[in-house]
């Protein structure tokens, strides 16, 4: 198994078996945010969950950045650190943008819709392109082009071909920031929190593009999901 494939088979497994991003507990995790804020509209818990998801990359990245600079830490527990920083920025992107999607009313308990939807809205434009050639039908918001039953061939061919296009431009636009990341003197701080938070504008305004507006009023109560989602997240 070369490089590629090795991220790609990472990717797969982080969409499909992290325990934050299953079905049940991205709507519970929207349910709680909900009974947190009771009169705030769905595109009100929207934009709280943008700024939520802004404030965590930035932080992890600046975090990561200053690690660097601490004597003793070295290139090689450096590297350690954005590795693993950069997989909390990949979970936090798939959480952010499975929550907007249950928001919009989109279910999110399978893993071929939540990997379609999560490698989509990370790619916009050529996600975009992609769920539309594998659809057949162009839209305005194409997000909700997932939102409907698919056969499972166009489902997985869709998303074999997201997958492969999202490692190639995502590699490549994290590449120089996990260099930056590892300058020390502070400077690798700053590169973090500015880079991670730039990265993190381009997902929200692709979730935008993807999804649209959110709707007007609440589809389901929110006493429908338990509150049983863990702490701390």
């Amino acid at each position: 198994m070369n490089i590629t494939e090795r991220v790609e088979s990472a990717i797969a497994s982080l969409l499909d078996n992290g325990t934050r991003l299953q079905g049940p507990a991205v709507e519970t995790y929207v349910s709680r945010l909900r009974r947190a804020h009771p009169d705030e509209t769905p595109q009100q818990i929207v934009e709280r969950l943008e700024r939520m998801f802004l404030t965590a990359v930035t932080g992890s990245g600046g975090a990561v950045g200053a690690a660097a600079a601490v004597p003793g830490i070295g290139t090689a527990g450096s590297i350690a650190a954005v590795s693993a920083e950069t997989a909390f920025f990949l979970e936090a992107s798939a959480l952010f943008t499975l929550a907007v999607a249950s928001v919009h009313g989109i279910p999110v308990e399978n893993h071929e819709r939540r990997r379609a939807l999560v490698l989509s809205v990370a790619l916009g434009a050529a996600g975009m392109e992609i769920v539309e050639k594998a659809v057949g039908t162009t839209t305005k918001n194409w997000g909700l082009l997932l939102s409907g039953k698919l056969p499972a061939q166009t489902m997985t061919g869709m998303n074999q071909t997201l997958l492969r296009t999202f490692v190639t431009k995502y590699a490549a636009k994290r590449s120089a920031l996990i260099l930056g990341k590892l300058v020390p003197a502070g400077i690798g701080a700053a590169i973090g929190s500015m880079g991670n938070r730039t990265i993190g504008k381009g997902v929200v305004a692709n979730a935008r593009d993807a999804f649209g507006p959110a709707p007007a009023h609440w589809v389901i109560t929110v006493e429908a999901y338990p509150d049983t989602y863990p702490q701390g997240v």
